[in-house]
């Protein structure tokens, strides 16, 4: 009969788990693959369609432009005719970007190093762009009285269509020009090699007999689309907004529900405006030796944020320039800190950062002598197990000897099952007799719980671990396993580690703990395979060190 059931019992768990392969299949959360599209411009939905104006009935919805802070702004509403001029290639060796003449804008930006999938490496991730799919995009121009863009996006013209980072060059420059009747105007952007941050200035030379004045602004321009590197983990999510450095707070979020709520302002001295999604971020980075002030808003649909500067000033017959630096790309920590202050907590690691920066450090360190991402979870988990090792030691003594008094908890529960005051007096006699700490087995995996939490963040937040290979069927570390080999090997983990723990007193908190091994592998089937990949390899040294403990102390 018994043979019987554990057949019946195998062929069961058998059924469930194909049929939660089949369920993930057709049903499951996929990761979204964002091919390329040709980047293009919406007459009815162009950006910098604003109407830019000093009056205080001017409202934010009335176009891209921000409201700037002068009184030689244009006032009147500017329609924006479609460009009628090809779109600007820009390739290097990290970026290949797609800039519209009109207005200049960042339309466009692929990641070649950063596949679309891992089942299609030479597609590569889809950064910004403007099309039927999705609006992001990166703006910025010159407003006021005699910006080029105050009446509308102004009309750039370029020498080629078609520019390369050629061998052998560390830079590239890729000059934009306009003329008004007050000045020529060059927008240029420089890129460089192996770099995600590019120079955009302007360079106004004044060609009148009288003082150019105009005021710099620079944001980004993102609609409410899902974040397309979210990957598929059922877990917590990475943010997907705006942010900002201030005065109080090194890393503000200004999230787009916020925005919804009505238009952001704030003046600081130097900082940087981004807009984070999981791995990656596009951030403005304005010169930060001048106060500039950072304002947000919802723009037909659309998130707008950014900043603009003090306004500019061009002498007769001078040159002028100004300008702020725009990053799009990874978020890689070092780069970060050395762009701007600060922006390296926009790998958003939570109130635990100050823990998970250094497991951070310590699981990149490791990585560059073992060369795999899951063999330096590995490793970083057996140093954190022996880091606290003689913590957890003390908790598995406290369990063991919970077990080992078990049969004369059973007789005093039965003695005075009825009489809860006495059974409480004679437990507690029990556990001074055997010195049992009956807490002792909890306190030391609550001291150690914001380090697994923290953890969870760098596994989680770090762009390292995108597409990175494990061995055998796991060939991203970010995503979910897609045969549930490791949550399984996980929830049997669970399950022998609970079956050396004491089993409680209470039947129906025992019924329960009996569950919680389904329950966890349930809610860790989605989870990103590194993470599973951890807690697989601390539950089985937590088993190894419990089981020579218990061994120990029912032997004594």
């Amino acid at each position: 009969m018994d043979i019987r059931r554990t057949v019946i019992f195998i062929g069961l768990a058998i059924s469930t788990y194909f049929l939660i392969l089949a369920w993930n299949d057709d049903y499951g959360q996929k990761t979204q693959v964002n091919t390329p599209i040709a980047a293009v411009s919406d007459t009815q939905d162009a950006p910098l369609t604003a109407a830019v104006a000093s009056s205080p009935a001017t409202t934010a919805d009335s176009g891209d432009q921000p409201m700037v802070d002068t009184p030689e702004v244009a006032p009147d509403a500017i329609d924006v005719a479609k460009p009628g001029t090809e779109l600007i290639q820009v390739n290097t060796d990290v970026l290949q970007v797609t800039i519209d003449p009109r207005g200049g804008e960042v339309v466009q930006v692929l990641l070649p190093a950063y596949p679309a999938s891992i089942e299609q490496k030479d597609v590569p991730f889809v950064m910004m762009e403007n099309n039927s799919r999705r609006t992001y995009v990166a703006q910025s121009g010159l407003l006021g009285k005699d910006g080029v863009d105050a009446s509308g996006p102004a009309l750039y013209r370029a020498e080629k269509t078609q520019y390369q980072l050629a061998d052998g060059s560390d830079s590239l420059q890729v000059v934009l020009t306009t003329t008004t009747d007050k000045a020529v105007v060059e927008k240029v952007f420089t890129f460089r090699r192996g770099d995600y941050l590019m120079d955009v200035n302007f360079r106004i030379r004044n060609t009148s007999a009288e003082n150019w004045q105009g005021v710099f602004y620079a944001q980004l321009k993102r609609d409410n689309s899902a974040d397309p590197s979210a990957g598929n983990s059922m877990g917590m999510q990475s943010y997907l907004g705006a942010a900002l450095t201030t005065k109080e707070n090194r890393y503000e979020k200004v999230g787009f529900d916020d925005l919804q709520d009505g238009p952001y302002k704030s003046v600081q001295q130097g900082g940087w405006a981004a807009m984070l999604q999981h791995y990656f971020l596009a951030a403005w980075i304005p010169a930060q030796d001048q106060p500039h002030t950072y304002n947000g808003r919802v723009v037909k649909g659309n998130n707008v944020f950014g900043f603009y500067s003090g306004a500019t000033t061009v002498a007769p017959g001078s040159v002028g320039e100004v300008g702020a630096s725009l990053y799009v790309g990874p978020k890689i920590q070092d780069r970060l800190a050395d762009i701007a202050e600060h922006l390296d907590l926009t790998i958003d690691y939570g109130w635990l950062w100050w823990v998970a920066q250094p497991l951070f450090w310590l699981l990149d360190f490791i990585h560059g002598f073992v060369g795999n991402w899951g063999v330096a979870i590995i490793f970083l988990t057996i140093l954190i197990k022996l880091a606290f090792f003689k913590l957890s030691a003390t908790s598995y003594r406290s369990m063991a000897n919970m077990r080992k008094v078990a049969p004369k908890m059973q007789e005093i529960k039965e003695k005075y099952g009825d009489n809860r005051e006495k059974l409480g007096q004679e437990m507690m006699k029990l556990y001074k007799e055997e010195k049992i700490n009956p807490l002792g087995g909890c306190l030391p995996i609550l001291v150690q719980m914001p380090v697994f939490i923290a953890l969870y963040w760098v596994l989680m937040e770090s762009v390292e671990l995108r597409q990175a290979p494990f061995f055998l069927w796991i060939e991203d570390m970010s995503v979910m396993d897609p045969y549930f080999i490791l949550p399984l090997i996980m929830g049997a983990s669970m399950f022998i580690q609970m079956k050396l723990n004491p089993t409680p007193p209470d039947p129906m908190q025992a019924r329960v703990m009996q569950f919680m091994p389904i329950i966890f592998t349930i809610f860790f089937l989605w989870f990103p395979a590194g993470l599973v990949l951890y807690w697989v390899v601390n539950n089985i040294l937590s088993i190894a060190q419990q089981y020579v403990i218990t061994k120990q102390i029912e032997n004594s």
